[in-house]
Formats: structure tokens, C-alpha cells, sequence
């Protein structure tokens, strides 16, 4: 179950990287645009603002998220469903798809049929953490492993769930897009009070913990919660009030139907 409260505890930090993602798409009056992933809709509504012209819908496997983006009252079609079943309408001229298919076994096939089955010249602009191996998560992998919940906690762990730019550029550049790729290490100066919980933690629950959080009762959560606090205050220390914590993040933006060597 996913919790658009604990979601957005960093809504700034985490719509950043959309809006850099959807900048990118140089398009005036698409027909219909598309987020795959949706969230809680805040960011959706913002491309129904871009575009008002346009039939924006939203989608999220979430029923507490839609629920959530359905009570903005945006001018956004919000459902519940499954990214890999999506197909796309004849008029779809832009589709995004931000911080999703880390969580999609086999993505990069999802991402070459989207291309194949987009209509020519249309958009498609995906963001995907990358920040799999930053010690946020390593610390993660290790008290998954280490402790008396590794049997269950092992199979949910992901070493390296996405590619980097230059592998998506090289995938959608294969299906005949123009690409335009992209990596940014984002430094968010997270506060950190002496009364609350270490920040960092506090962002991974709201994301890479919540498959550790459905597959552990209560006593057994808070164990793993309180190891793994330990180790994230060790590697990210507060200093002055605040935490450091960079964090990498994939872009690619393709026009389908287009050549390589043509400028997005």
C-alpha cells in the first residue's frame, strides 16, 4: 500500500526532477498527455495547467493514490491501473512517465513498445532514480540481509533496477526516436531535528522501504526501522541543523518516429 501523506513529506525534493524531466518536451498543443505513475496527481495537474487545451489522464497501480489526485478537482481523467497494460490512443502526443519503472520488472521493453506504438512525432519523457548504490541503499540491502528477516526481505531487494542514460538514449535511439539523455546528482538539505527521526530515513519510507514495511509486523518492523536508522545517521551526518543527501536521477526524452541525428 502506498501512503500519499508519507509520499509527500519531501513533495518539493521529489517534483523537482519532473519538472526538469517535462521542460525538456517542446511541444505547444498536444492532444492528449499522459502520466503513467501518477502519484497523488499534483504533478499531473500541473501538465493538465501546461496544457489546457489537451485530454489529460493520469494512471497509478494505487488506489489510495488516485484517490488522493481524483480530490485535486483538476481537469485530469485519474484511474487505477497496471503501466504494463497501458496502450496508447491514436491521439496520445505526449507521455510521461516519472520515478515508475524502477519498480517495473522488464521496463526497458515496456519503454521500446511505447515508442513503437506512440503515434509519430509524439513525446515521451521518463525519470528513474539512480541511486541504487548511494549508501541510503547499500545501508538497506545490508540490514535486509543481516538480520532474522532476510529470508522474506531478500527476494525484495534490487541491486540495480535501471539503466543509465547513455543505455536508455542507446534504446530508444534504436527504435527510431530522437533522444535527448540526461543524468543530474540532486543535493537535498534535508532538516534534521533532534526530536524526530534521521531525515533520510524519513524519505526512504515514503519509497525503497515500503515493500520492507508490508512484509514485516509491527515489533520486527520497528527493529528494522531502528537498525537501519543507525546506519543512515552514520553515513549521513547533521551538520548544522541539516543533512546532505545527494541523490542521482536518470532522464530521457524521445520524439518517436523521428531520426537520431535530428535535435529534440
Amino acid at each position: 500500500m502506498w501512503d500519499p501523506a508519507t509520499y509527500l513529506r519531501y513533495g518539493d525534493e521529489r517534483s523537482r526532477p519532473f519538472h526538469d524531466l517535462v521542460a525538456r518536451i517542446a511541444v505547444e498543443r498536444p492532444r492528449a498527455v499522459v502520466d503513467l505513475g501518477c502519484g497523488p496527481g499534483t504533478l499531473t495537474a500541473a501538465l493538465a495547467a501546461r496544457w489546457p487545451t489537451s485530454r489529460t489522464a493520469g494512471l497509478d497501480s494505487s488506489p489510495e493514490m488516485v484517490e488522493r489526485a481524483a480530490a485535486l478537482g483538476a481537469p485530469v481523467e485519474f484511474a487505477v491501473g497496471d503501466v504494463r497494460d497501458w496502450r496508447p490512443a491514436p491521439d496520445v502526443d505526449v507521455l510521461v512517465s516519472n520515478a515508475v519503472l524502477q519498480w517495473v520488472p522488464g521496463h526497458r521493453e515496456l519503454l521500446a513498445r511505447w515508442a513503437a506504438e506512440l503515434p509519430a512525432g509524439a513525446w515521451l519523457a521518463v525519470q528513474v532514480p539512480g541511486n541504487f548504490d548511494a549508501p541510503s541503499h547499500r545501508a538497506l540491502r545490508e540490514v535486509a540481509r543481516s538480520g532474522p528477516w532476510a529470508a522474506e526481505l531478500t527476494p525484495l531487494l534490487r541491486e540495480a533496477p535501471v539503466d543509465d542514460a547513455a543505455g536508455y538514449a542507446a534504446l530508444l535511439a534504436g527504435a527510431g526516436c530522437a533522444v535527448d539523455a540526461w543524468e543530474t546528482t540532486y543535493v537535498h538539505l534535508l532538516p534534521a531535528r533532534a526530536d524526530a527521526d534521521h531525515p533520510v530515513l524519513a524519505w526512504m519510507e515514503g519509497t525503497a522501504l515500503r515493500p520492507v514495511r508490508a512484509a514485516l509486523d509491527g515489533a520486527r518492523w520497528a527493529d528494522f526501522r531502528a537498525r537501519l536508522g543507525v546506519r543512515l545517521a552514520a553515513a549521513y551526518p547533521v551538520r548544522g541543523g541539516q543533512v546532505y543527501f545527494p541523490f542521482r536521477r536518470v532522464f530521457v526524452v524521445a520524439r518517436t518516429g523521428a531520426r537520431a541525428e535530428e535535435n529534440l
